[in-house]
């Protein structure tokens, strides 16, 4: 049976109460703080090594973005608690998207091997 549209607005109410909200994020923020510290740590420490890997490799300063992107996207796998050869693969289609996008294999794969530590997947 459908809830009832009053019903919901009532849910939706009790959900975005801001004083709960605050409640909440106010006992939360310490444990988020210290979450996002090591965040932004780890994360810029990684893009400087992808930009010693560009700068290493001879990539036009222009195109530094496009190889921060990919990256970021290596990272975010690595973040979710992606490893082993599942990582690889993963690695593998990033690789794939980015160079059909117009970046240089060679490049995104030292990056893969060199800032990640990510060998290329055992083909099947």
């Amino acid at each position: 049976m459908p809830m009832d549209p009053t019903k919901r607005i009532d849910n939706w109410n009790t959900k975005y109460n801001l004083e709960r909200v605050n409640a909440i994020l106010t006992e939360k923020r310490p444990k988020m703080l210290e979450h996002i510290s090591a965040a932004i740590v780890s994360l810029a420490s990684m893009e400087q090594q992808v930009k010693q890997v560009c700068d290493g490799s001879g990539v036009s300063t222009i195109q530094y973005p496009f190889y921060l992107c990919f990256g970021r996207e290596m990272w975010s796998l690595g973040q979710k608690d992606i490893s082993g050869e599942s990582l690889a693969k993963e690695a593998a289609v990033l690789i794939t998207k980015w160079t059909a996008r117009g970046l240089t294999q060679a490049v995104l794969q030292a990056i893969r091997t060199d800032v990640f530590s990510v060998a290329a997947p055992v083909a099947p």
